[in-house]
């Protein structure tokens, strides 16, 4: 296998992930960071398993960061932005205002033009989103405030990429040109030549076009492809969305994140949204990490060593500068002191999307490559310390200047907001029906596309998706919800939801539909206590209705269905025990039936030697409230 051809390339890059990641993370360092030392492992200043060809892999593995902001985008509900649009405008605002003007200050102050400056400022504003999350979850600090003002902060940077990316090209140095162009590869564009304000209309009108595609086009595009019942056919169609957006923006000259990200908070409201989150993303995380690798494997280590101090230099100026600057915002906006600072350590760092914007900024001649790839170190090294500063802050901060962060009850998710739904067919829709008549709001799933598009219609929120699946279910909320409705058709998906739900979210108290008693049985053997026969309770009010008619009294029949119900309930469960063995199941189950009869029919002797005759003229109630008078 030749060295530099494609396959011994990937099993470079597999076989580093695979080895360092899991490491990485065992250390607690985090998977990202396990990436960029694969990268620097393989690079060529280390082991040599990556030359001159890593500069193209990075180039193929920025779509990952494509697809992150696309699934940025589908995150984006209006409800959340509202619930923490304080944080997010307003620390995560003033955040990336000021670190950029005052970053932008220092390298004006160092000799570099205005718009350099100004670059540089706007990527160096940026936190790692995939290390900061990633850290406060490991930390169990995500649901504090602290936790959710970081998580505010990283929302606005990873909104505010895009009109960076806009905006960048706007800053090219006309002395810089002629030394990249014949080195960048700009790709033609339906655009070149135009005015500004033409290119500003035909931007207008593109963005207007997605936006009604995504709500008339795409959707009833997804619905189609749903009902083939073939997952890769969406998977492809989720694909394909994610880069006609990207393609659509570069050719008419701005950024493919820009129409991903379009894209994303476009389709934010659909039915499928779970569902493209599910199927995209394993692509963007496997992009992202070769995209990890190949930075790692570009960070110049023989630049490092020959200007170690001016870049560590820049490493600590860039750290204290946003420190200080998160510091100050959190006590301008009352966070308490320990709180601020874990808020503070957490995001003193530089983040991914500086990569990219590094890059586009070389490419689009505002920043010279011998300036470019002293930062991409400072970023990396920066990245690589924000694990280190955060055991700095709980070792030795924390227990002299604040307590531990713990979580507040009033972050914890809502009552409401704590069911998933999986089927809403006609047993799963009536349930549902119910609880949201008593001011529950659910998470609701099914795998019909058209009975999810009726139901959206009624102004339920049902999502496309197979509740089987893990990643659909972490998506919906399953990791902190507390109660997992089945209410599917299929005793086969019945059961796969079941064992899914009880291998990865132990959390989930489980009710479920059962068909039949063999099933039933299967459930119990999984760990169900909660079991609803179809039809059953149904089978009883007829059966209760039938006794009244041939002149049974109400109150009676009432209580014999509830002892038949109990009692029906409770052999089932001990019926379980030998289901394997169908001619014991056989024999047991005659058994059992032979016993409640003779029950029954000594409850009712009994009951009527006791009887209270002053319930013959009163007014009933029935099982289900009717009020009704015997005659």
């Amino acid at each position: 296998m030749e060295q530099g051809g494609f396959f011994f390339q990937a099993l470079v890059y597999l076989a580093a992930a695979v080895v360092a990641v899991p490491i990485a993370k065992k250390l607690g360092l985090g998977s990202v960071l396990g990436y960029l030392l694969a990268g620097i492992l393989i690079g060529p200043f280390l082991l040599g398993f990556i030359g001159e060809e890593g500069q193209d892999v990075m180039h193929f593995a920025e779509f990952g960061v494509v697809m992150m902001l696309f699934l940025v985008g589908l995150e984006l509900q209006p409800s959340m932005i509202w619930k923490l649009r304080r944080s997010i405008f307003g620390l995560g605002g003033s955040q990336m205002g000021i670190t950029a003007v005052i970053i932008m200050g220092i390298a004006v102050a160092m000799g570099f033009a205005w718009q350099t400056g100004l670059a540089i400022g706007l990527t160096f504003a940026l936190s790692s989103t995939a290390i900061v999350l990633q850290s406060l979850n490991e930390k169990g600090l995500m649901k504090t405030e602290a936790g959710q003002n970081a998580f505010s902060v990283l929302l606005f940077q990873d909104i505010a990429v895009i009109p960076i990316l806009a905006i960048l090209p706007y800053l090219a140095i006309e002395g810089l040109v002629s030394e990249s162009s014949s080195a960048a590869h700009h790709a033609t564009t339906w655009v070149e030549g135009w005015a500004i304000w033409q290119k500003t209309i035909l931007t207008i009108a593109v963005i207007t076009t997605m936006v009604a595609a995504g709500k008339y086009l795409i959707s009833p595009m997804f619905r189609l492809i749903a009902r083939t019942d073939l997952r890769e056919l969406f998977t492809a169609a989720s694909l394909l969305l994610v880069i006609s957006a990207a393609i659509l923006m570069t050719m008419i000259g701005l950024s493919p994140a820009l129409g991903t990200f379009i894209a994303g908070v476009v389709l934010a409201q659909s039915e499928f949204r779970h569902e493209l989150e599910t199927d995209i993303e394993p692509f963007k995380g496997l992009l992202l990490g070769l995209f990890f690798i190949a930075v790692g494997a570009s960070i110049d280590f023989e630049l490092i060593a020959n200007q170690p101090t001016t870049i560590m230099g820049l490493v600590v100026i860039l750290v204290i500068v946003k420190f200080i600057v998160l510091f100050i915002i959190g006590r301008i906006f009352k966070v308490g002191l320990d709180k601020n600072m874990v808020f503070s350590f957490s995001l003193a760092q530089g983040g991914e999307f500086a990569f990219v914007l590094l890059s586009f900024s070389t490419s689009n001649s505002i920043l010279p490559t011998d300036v470019a790839n002293p930062l991409v170190a400072v970023v990396a090294i920066s990245m690589a310390l924000t694990p280190l500063l955060m055991l700095f802050n709980e070792k030795l901060i924390q227990p002299r200047f604040g307590t531990k962060e713990i979580e507040k009850e009033g972050d914890e998710m809502q009552e409401d907001k704590n069911v998933i739904i999986a089927g809403f067919g006609r047993f799963g829709s009536t349930i549902g029906r119910f609880l949201q008549a008593n001011g529950v709001q659910a998470t609701y799933l099914d795998l019909d596309p058209d009975n999810v598009d009726l139901l959206r219609k009624l102004g339920l929120k049902v999502f496309y998706g197979d509740a089987s699946r893990k990643d659909l279910l972490h998506a919906a909320g399953a990791a902190e919800a507390h109660l997992l409705i089945v209410a599917v058709d299929e005793p086969e998906k019945t059961k796969e939801i079941i064992e899914t739900a009880n291998k990865h979210f132990p959390n989930l108290e489980i009710m479920t539909r059962s068909q039949s008693f063999l099933d039933s049985y299967r459930y119990i053997d999984m760990g169900v206590d909660k079991l609803y026969l179809e039809f059953f309770d149904t089978s009883l009010r007829m059966g209760v209705d039938a006794l009244c008619h041939l002149g049974h009294r109400r109150h009676e029949s009432f209580r014999a269905s509830r002892t038949f119900r109990k009692q029906v309930m409770k052999f089932m469960t001990e019926l379980s025990e030998v289901h394997e063995d169908k001619s014991l199941l056989l024999s047991e189950a005659k058994k059992r039936m032979q016993f409640l009869e003779q029950s029954m029919l000594q409850e009712k002797e009994d009951f009527h030697k006791e009887k209270d005759h002053g319930w013959d003229a009163s007014q009933q109630i029935n099982e289900f409230g009717e009020e009704k008078l015997e005659v």
